[in-house]
């Protein structure tokens, strides 16, 4: 039996209790983000479509999932290189990408979001779509920074809506928080915790807080090192050889800030900084306003905190 066959979502079409196995999966966006959940998902036997806006950038997120998939299999079958061939071709004949959003969630369990960290356009997908799934499926995102509750206000299945949040790179990270709103129902929690378990993570449970469980203590943490750095009380690399060799952390915080991105960190701020302005730990940051107005976002500009060869 696989593992998409033991995760069960109760059907709502009727008053009887009816269950349907989650064997379908609609990811909107193939980014970074979206992508690695395709990959995981579509490796673990569920069948996984992932839409996008335009058929070029299916295409290049087919050929990103390619490549992943050729790095995973070096590790999992280092001497085999017919196991390999194997388990790729297996993990993208459960995988199709097209344009149609629409289409894609019409026979879709499970939905899972992964755009933009924009809560209009989350608003108006999810409207859109929840006219077009059927009842029983279940609504997640993946956002790091939205409450899910201003997300799920577009649709007309609160009980049926939740977060699962994914971590970069999806494949190799084995967390995935999962959110409950107070509509969401137990059968619809329990189902987003088996799913997050099937696709090979460890889950963790989290109310509808500002940035659930990690992000909440993770940017206090980054923000709270640039000001120690700005007041003059150690610099940017000592901090970040502290953090690693002091507190046993696998990057620093600067090292940290860059791989995110400057850009990213910044809108997570300002916008905690909006909903609770005397928060102490949201204020805004001067260097990393400063950076990101300069477009030096860290790494994938080549330039943040530190310089980088592109």
């Amino acid at each position: 039996m696989s593992f998409s066959s033991k995760i069960f979502v109760r059907g709502l079409a009727t008053s009887a209790k009816q269950w349907s196995p989650i064997k379908t999966v609609t990811i909107i966006g193939s980014g970074l983000m979206g992508s690695g959940i395709a990959q995981v998902a579509a490796s673990t036997g569920h069948k996984v479509t992932v839409v996008d806006q335009t058929q070029d950038i299916v295409d290049k997120a087919s050929a990103s999932i390619k490549k992943s998939l050729s790095r995973v299999v070096k590790k999992k079958f280092p001497d085999d290189p017919k196991a390999q061939q194997t388990y790729i071709a297996d993990t993208m004949g459960h995988l199709t990408l097209q344009t149609d959003a629409v289409s894609a969630v019409k026979s879709a369990d499970l939905v899972v979001e992964a755009i933009v960290e924009n809560l209009d356009v989350k608003r108006k997908l999810f409207a859109t779509l929840d006219e077009a799934a059927p009842q029983h499926t279940v609504f997640a995102s993946n956002t790091s920074s939205i409450p899910i509750k201003d997300i799920a206000v577009a649709t007309k299945r609160g009980d049926r809506f939740g977060g699962l949040h994914f971590f970069n790179p999806v494949p190799m990270m084995k967390l995935v928080e999962v959110i409950r709103i107070p509509e969401t129902s137990e059968e619809t929690y329990n189902a987003l915790e088996a799913f997050g378990k099937a696709v090979g993570k460890k889950t963790v449970q989290c109310k509808d807080e500002k940035g659930f469980i990690v992000n909440r203590l993770l940017v206090p943490y980054m923000v709270e090192s640039i000001r120690l750095a700005e007041r003059g009380d150690a610099s940017t690399r000592d901090i970040d050889v502290a953090m690693k060799l002091g507190a046993g952390y696998p990057m620093g915080p600067f090292e940290l800030l860059d791989y995110v991105g400057l850009d990213t960190i910044k809108f997570i701020l300002d916008g905690w900084h909006e909903s609770d302005p005397t928060n102490p730990l949201f204020q805004p940051c001067e260097s990393l306003n400063k950076l990101v107005k300069e477009n030096k976002f860290g790494m994938k500009t080549g330039e943040g905190f530190y310089s980088y060869d592109k």
